[in-house]
């Protein structure tokens, strides 16, 4: 998904929207850490991008996410509008809906 993710970041960019990552991945030692910081780099992920376990409790059980990925679309609001939509056109069509919304939002 990255590809398309780093896409989603470049067409948008400058507009209401943020994409923020997290990994599920065991990144316990300093050395796993080092390298999936690296792995990101390599990637070209220039986004907010998170352990699961950084914080307590992990993001994974305040969102009940129960398997990877798991996709949400959260407005301007904080309301999340679509969940785990994966086909890349059903996403970029719901979220060009939902940043326009953003955009009018901010104008009133």
């Amino acid at each position: 998904m990255i590809p398309h993710e780093r896409s989603l970041v470049e067409k948008w960019k400058g507009r209401p929207f943020a994409l923020i990552g997290v990994n599920s991945d065991e990144h316990d030692t300093p050395e796993q850490q080092a390298g999936f910081k690296k792995q990101l780099q390599d990637n070209g992920v220039t986004w907010r991008s998170f352990r699961n376990d950084s914080i307590a409790p992990p993001i994974a059980d305040t969102w009940r996410v129960q398997g990877w990925p798991t996709l949400y679309y959260i407005d301007h609001e904080g309301i999340i509008r679509h969940k785990d939509i994966r086909e890349e056109a059903e996403m970029e069509h719901a979220l060009e809906e939902m940043i326009t919304a953003a955009e009018k939002a901010t104008k009133k």
